[in-house]
């Protein structure tokens, strides 16, 4: 079966050039101008991927990727014109699998989209092993299926993507430290920079949520020039 892309971007002439070399690449790309189109676009057809302009006109782009995590195994590629490390932190704060900044060489858009597409297929792997079942730690559950994060109090959150699967990896480390080069292929698919700090947002979200549960026993630890670790009291391995 072919790989549905989605292109959304107000700018007619670069919508129809990136359909056009996504169809040459031998993806099927559907085309939308604003956020209004991407969801009767999304409405009519199955979509693998959505590449994201993060400036459309009235909804934008991080508006519009944050409305996207609603949907299980959507990957979300954002391009914007604005390339500086804040701006990329903050399209993948909310949610986008990957951040490419204009202008850039088609053949490295698609170089990316492989390389995202490739990611699901591992999460589709652990979703299909026998245990499927929600995993419950430090009070704490954790939905594998809908990336849903239930706290002891009864509140619950929707993960991103990105920080769900740090969460994944260091629930499946048990008790041993991750390293941040670990953390980063498993969460975005490349490798670790000297001045990425994707993965370090990610964990400073997730200790956010920890801490809303004081008392728990869950904290996510930082051990130097190694990785990370999720800490878990013995008493609340098995709540």
């Amino acid at each position: 079966m072919s790989t549905t892309l989605l292109v959304v971007d107000d700018d007619d002439e670069i919508r129809e050039l990136l359909c056009d070399y996504l169809a040459d690449a031998g993806y099927q790309a559907l085309a939308a101008a604003d956020g209004e189109q991407m969801r009767e676009q999304l409405a009519r057809h199955a979509v693998d991927l959505v590449v994201l302009d993060l400036m459309l006109p009235g909804e934008d782009g991080l508006s519009l990727c944050r409305q996207l995590q609603a949907q299980p195994g959507l990957a979300v590629i954002m391009l914007s014109a604005k390339g500086s490390t804040l701006d990329r932190i903050i399209g993948l704060e909310v949610g986008a699998d990957d951040y490419l900044a204009k202008p850039f060489e088609p053949r490295e858009l698609v170089a990316r989209i492989k390389a995202v597409l490739r990611r699901p297929q591992r999460l589709e792997a652990v979703t299909q092993e026998p245990v499927v079942e929600p995993q419950v730690f430090a009070g704490f559950r954790l939905d594998h299926v809908k990336r849903l994060l239930t706290h002891p109090d009864g509140q619950t959150q929707t993960l991103p993507r990105s920080d769900y699967r740090v969460l994944r990896e260091l629930l499946e480390a048990n008790n041993r430290v991750v390293s941040r080069d670990q953390l980063t292929r498993s969460a975005f698919g490349r490798d670790h920079l000297p001045d990425d700090r994707s993965v370090d947002m990610c964990i400073s979200r997730l200790r956010q949520q920890l801490r809303r549960a004081c008392g728990h026993g869950a904290q996510i630890l930082t051990i130097r020039n190694e990785g990370y670790l999720l800490s878990l009291a013995r008493e609340a391995l098995g709540a």
